[in-house]
């Protein structure tokens, strides 16, 4: 293996598996896509329900904490990001969401030329294989498998009845004309089989010769040379290695190891910088900065009848029913991603379009990975789409094996905490609906006492909880302060690219990994049309 390349991605996570595959498509551009975790070869990454094993397991997990939070009574918080091949694609809860047309038409009102709906929607459809076939804005002929969920329980069609009794309607693809509305989610998953980014964009591409697939190597800062980004110093498994980048850098490590990166490496406030005793290349004081996430708020009820997981599982025989269900037919309870059903739905703060997102779930547990509780209740979680609340990722070491401060801010602003506020109020509305309330037997999270605005939004500080959402910590825009310019390339230097969450200028208005997909599927059309530029030129 040669030590230069022409690209070289840090990180082969969501973002990452794209550029890898699309740069080294047509076989003269040599690549390396670097992974600080290892190969997905663990069998629970690619079973739907194995997200339960993955997350918070070092091996596949980062494992990062964000700092007590007073927006939360003063709680840390467990934030999961993937440390594997496939990065957060291989232990998210599989659910293809795009968000709102106006999300996009938004980041171009900003400045950001080229990411309105209109233009960033061919690059959700060329990213896809829609199993219900191709219309106006899906596509057939991408490598990313988008299906039908096949685990829905009657109790999931109730409360899809019961949402729609509240004026939302029923929608079967929040992905198309329009989001509003209540329906089963699509995940990214085939037959029964996860289908990450790795195994999208890898699986077919990994054999060739010009595509260098390096796990293990955990980055150590990037080094410049004249302000041109050109080598990567990496550490890989105890042997320091330096991968010189003949065009360009691409930093896909994520909404907290990108920032962090570049912070290690100089570019960044230099406050930070000087504090850590690294040389400023760049004093880029937003990066970092701006840091999004969605918080959701977890009720959750028992029913009168044992029609939930908790009682489909509740003793091991029957663990073992649905894993022979899933050997042979790849169906049943492990076929199921993190949630069944969506609602999209706007409270009394917004008349224009949806506000807050339910993941309903027909089980409960406190936490992934804890097991079901052992009575029959439900999971309805609501999230706040567009947050106003800002954090930050900060290093607090030059060294990148040490995590930086998180500092999520949760529950910061007067329009976060009404909207927790409304989004908890509507789930008990939807739990009183002549479709739910037979099954509802006791509200037992939020605290059914819980009644005045005072006292819900003290319910929401002490049991809200991230959906794994981080965005927004190196945007890009056409101000001063932007980390990036619209083509993603890092403003103060040469040959650098950010390609992943971390670009949105604000975060998108339901899950992140769709986003985050074409994000990288945008990003290697200017990467390679800048190229063909520069070639022309010197021609």
């Amino acid at each position: 293996m040669t030590d230069q390349f022409d690209y070289v991605i840090i990180g082969a996570g969501s973002a990452g598996c794209v550029l890898a595959n699309r740069l080294s498509a047509d076989g003269t551009s040599s690549v390396a896509l670097l992974e600080a975790g290892g190969r997905d070869w663990n069998p629970w990454i690619h079973v739907p329900v194995g997200y339960f094993k993955t997350i918070h397991n070092p091996n596949t997990d980062w494992c990062y904490k964000t700092e007590n939070d007073p927006g939360l009574n003063g709680r840390s918080l467990k934030w999961p990001r993937g440390k594997v091949l496939g990065g957060s694609s291989s232990i998210n809860g599989l659910l293809y969401v795009r968000g709102q047309r106006q999300d996009y038409d938004r980041w171009s009102e900003l400045g950001c030329s080229g990411w309105s709906y209109e233009e960033v929607l061919p690059y959700f459809r060329r990213a896809e294989n829609q199993s219900r076939g191709e219309d106006a804005y899906h596509g057939v002929d991408g490598p990313l498998q988008v299906s039908d969920m096949s685990f829905k329980r009657p109790i999931c069609d109730d409360f899809i009845n019961g949402v729609t009794e509240l004026g939302t309607p029923y929608n079967d693809d929040i992905n198309g004309e329009d989001q509003e509305g209540v329906g089963y989610f699509q995940l990214t998953a085939h037959n029964g089989r996860r289908c990450s980014s790795a195994v999208a964009y890898l699986n077919g591409a990994r054999s060739r010769p010009n595509l260098h697939i390096i796990t293990h190597a955990m980055v150590k800062k990037i080094d410049f040379v004249n302000g041109r980004a050109t080598t990567v110093q990496i550490d890989r498994q105890g042997t320091p290695m330096s991968l010189k980048a003949r065009e360009e850098i691409i930093l896909s490590a994520g909404a907290i190891g990108s920032p962090q990166i570049l912070q290690v490496s100089g570019v960044g406030p230099s406050d930070v910088l000087q504090s850590q005793g690294i040389d400023v290349v760049v004093d880029s004081p937003e990066v970092g900065e701006n840091l999004q996430d969605h918080l959701q708020i977890r009720a959750v009820y028992k029913t009168r009848r044992p029609v939930t997981l908790n009682d489909e599982l509740s003793n091991p025989l029957q663990k073992v029913r649905a894993g022979i269900e899933y050997i042979l037919n790849r169906s049943g309870p492990l076929s199921m991603a993190a949630s069944q059903v969506y609602a999209f739905c706007r409270t009394r703060l917004s008349n224009e379009r949806p506000d807050i997102q339910y993941h309903f779930q027909p089980l409960s547990a406190d936490s992934p990975g804890e097991g079901l509780h052992p009575f029959s209740a439900i999971t309805a979680s609501v999230c706040q789409l567009r947050p106003e609340s800002r954090g930050s990722i900060h290093i607090q070491s030059p060294d990148a094996n040490v995590h930086p401060i998180i500092h999520a801010n949760y529950l910061s602003t007067d329009l976060d905490c009404k909207t927790a506020i409304e989004s908890m109020k509507f789930t008990r509305r939807i739990m009183q609906t002549n479709a739910m309330k037979d099954h509802i037997a006791q509200e037992l999270l939020p605290d059914p006492a819980a009644t005045t605005d005072d006292e819900l939004l003290y319910q929401a500080r002490n049991i809200a909880n991230t959906i794994y959402h981080p965005t927004s910590t190196c945007r890009m825009g056409i101000d001063d302060r932007a980390v990036l310019d619209p083509e993603l390339r890092v403003k103060g230097v040469t040959g650098l690219r950010v390609v992943d969450a971390s670009i949105m200028p604000e975060i998108v208005s339901g899950n992140t990994n769709a986003p985050t997909i074409m994000i990288a599927e945008k990003a290697s059309d200017l990467i390679l049309n800048e190229r063909k530029r520069r070639q022309g030129m010197a021609a």
